[in-house]
């Protein structure tokens, strides 16, 4: 008699715990909560919203007639790139840019040109073409993560600076929950071979806007996506795909960083640890790289006796990722000292400055490039 009654009950309480996972808001990490900063000062006037992309997503990539290993920078490619995709990367720049000198300062001028130019390119249905080329999914999940990892920080603020807005609000979340499916759309069932860290940047925007819309579909899937990227991790620490990118393998690893702990950090916070996935696959790669960053020859040797690219490592914001890190894992001293050192890290990419998010005792002024040359 027990037994019959004890599958029913289990059954119940299986099926409840769903139902409230599926009910509970999903959230950011508690550094999103942060109120707005009042200062005293007026507002800089709102720069002309950048020309809403509504064409296809069909841009030369810098890389092109670069052999597989995709390392080889086409400078007459790249300036083509560049020229294209100006509207895109001003409206990514301008907007975080603009965030955060509404949280650092409070003025309302900020807050209402960032959401202006979001509402324009919402209206407009930019970046929704279903014409693209490889660089053009690229650009589009590049510039969802930028853009909703930013409006994350206003949506979520103790401050609630939105109230006052709502019907914008609900336009640009429209917006990021389209650009979320489609972004989904693009990066999904590829071979293993062919995810690497644009993938991981796929999901990381997706994640964005999953919570900044409450969509848990979109929650969901950059989680799986997360999963794949983990089980990639070889036992030492390596992705076999960035490790395809030979002389600039260590520099891919560290890129693929960024993207994998913020999903990671916005899992922890809705009840979901991703750190011991593939037996702790996330802090196994980031040890592999912070000890990469000291002594290469295990990369080089890796990627087929290539001597390592050094120049994107020079640059400190490169290292945005480690605020996430030290928020999921017990940095030691000497890391979190080197951390300071190095920071505060401002991330146009992650939605701009990830030290308040993750480490607010340690914000200060800073740029987005970082201190050394």
């Amino acid at each position: 008699m027990k037994t019959r009654l004890a599958l029913p009950c289990l059954l119940g309480s299986l099926l409840l715990s769903q139902a409230v996972h599926a009910a509970s808001a999903l959230v950011p990490p508690k550094g999103y909560y942060a109120s707005v900063e009042i200062r005293k000062g007026e507002a800089q006037a709102c720069p002309v919203v950048p020309e809403p992309y509504t064409g296809e997503l069909v841009f030369r990539s810098k890389y092109e007639g670069s052999d597989s290993a995709r390392s080889t920078l086409n400078k007459e490619a790249e300036k083509a790139f560049r020229a294209k995709t100006k509207p895109i990367t001003e409206i990514e720049r301008g907007v975080s840019r603009m965030v955060m000198r509404y949280m650092e300062k409070g003025r309302a001028g900020d807050l209402e040109c960032a959401l202006a130019w979001l509402d324009a390119w919402a209206e407009d249905d930019a970046l929704l073409s279903t014409e693209y080329n490889h660089t053009g999914k690229s650009m589009r999940k590049w510039a969802l993560g930028s853009l909703a990892g930013a409006y994350l920080r206003l949506k979520f603020s103790s401050s609630q600076p939105l109230a006052a807005y709502p019907e914008q609000a609900k336009r640009i979340e429209s917006w990021f929950a389209r650009l979320g499916d489609q972004v989904i759309k693009d990066w999904s069932d590829l071979p293993l071979k062919q995810i690497n860290n644009h993938s991981y940047w796929a999901a990381w925007s997706v994640m964005a806007a999953g919570v900044a819309t409450n969509r848990r579909s979109l929650f969901d899937w950059a989680v799986e996506q997360f999963r794949i990227a983990a089980g990639q991790i070889d036992p030492d620490g390596f992705l076999p795909n960035e490790l395809k990118r030979r002389q600039r393998a260590l520099a891919y690893h560290n890129y693929s960083l960024p993207p994998l702990m913020m999903i990671a950090a916005f899992a922890q916070a809705n009840g979901v640890d991703l750190r011991g996935a593939n037996e702790g696959a996330l802090g196994r790669l980031a040890s592999n790289v912070l000890a990469g960053v000291e002594d290469s020859e295990p990369f080089a040797e890796r990627a087929g006796d290539e001597d390592q690219d050094m120049e994107d490592l020079e640059t400190d914001a490169k290292f945005s990722w480690l605020e996430p890190y030290c928020a999921l894992y017990a940095c030691s001293s000497a890391l979190r000292e080197r951390k300071t050192e190095m920071g505060p890290f401002k991330n146009f990419r992650l939605g701009g400055d990830v030290t308040r998010i993750f480490d607010p005792a340690e914000k200060s002024p800073g740029s987005t490039v970082g201190k050394r040359n």
